[in-house]
């Protein structure tokens, strides 16, 4: 129930920014659901296979000009590592990500409006204690992470858009804290989103 508050919160909070922007049509709030697809890691003796997921992302973005947008987003997805060590070891976690970076837009079609991004920052690992768990010990991780990527906004209304998206996300595998699950490898996570946009 508290994370379904905090996320209500986040919405209106964006929302509120964006009623009080002075000049309309710069500012857009996005809600997307999303895709988590991982490649397998290895390194050592340990290989890690992360579960396929399904999630949501809420995003900000603040046209600075008419090719460039400052962005920001919350991503969520549910997670289960598989860790071959060589016995299976499991540890199930949200995969709370925070990116900001920039937007370069295209505005060479009339009807489509296609963009390329780029953007830091970091998912915290949040490990559940649940029953797709079998590690006690797991804490949570940050990871720094790199996003690049592009999309594209298909307007419906004068205000709304629906938007098709792709991330790829490069950060190193993460391992909870115990030795004997660290890859101490980088990894790729394959994002492709889609959902709404509203701008004002």
């Amino acid at each position: 129930m508290q994370r379904v508050a905090t996320f209500l919160c986040s919405i209106l909070f964006l929302l509120t920014l964006t009623a009080a922007a002075q000049e309309g049509g710069r500012m857009q709030v996005s809600l997307l659901g999303t895709g988590f697809f991982t490649k397998d890691s290895t390194g050592g003796l340990v290989r890690q296979q992360v579960s396929e997921s399904g999630g949501f992302r809420v995003g900000f973005r603040y046209n600075l000009t008419r090719w460039i947008s400052a962005d920001v987003d919350y991503g969520r997805n549910r997670i289960t590592d598989r860790d071959f060590t060589p016995s299976l070891s499991r540890v199930q976690s949200d995969a709370h990500q925070v990116m900001g970076g920039f937007v370069v837009n295209l505005p060479f079609f009339p009807k489509f409006k296609p963009y390329l991004l780029a953007e830091g920052g970091a998912i915290l690992f949040d490990p559940t204690g649940g029953r797709f768990s079998d590690v006690a010990r797991a804490q949570r991780q940050a990871e720094g992470t790199f996003a690049y990527g592009g999309g594209v906004d298909y307007p419906i209304f004068k205000y709304i858009a629906l938007r098709a998206e792709y991330r790829g996300l490069v950060y190193s595998a993460p391992d909870f804290n115990i030795p004997a699950l660290n890859v101490n490898a980088v990894t790729h996570t394959a994002q492709p989103s889609a959902g709404v946009v509203i701008r004002f």
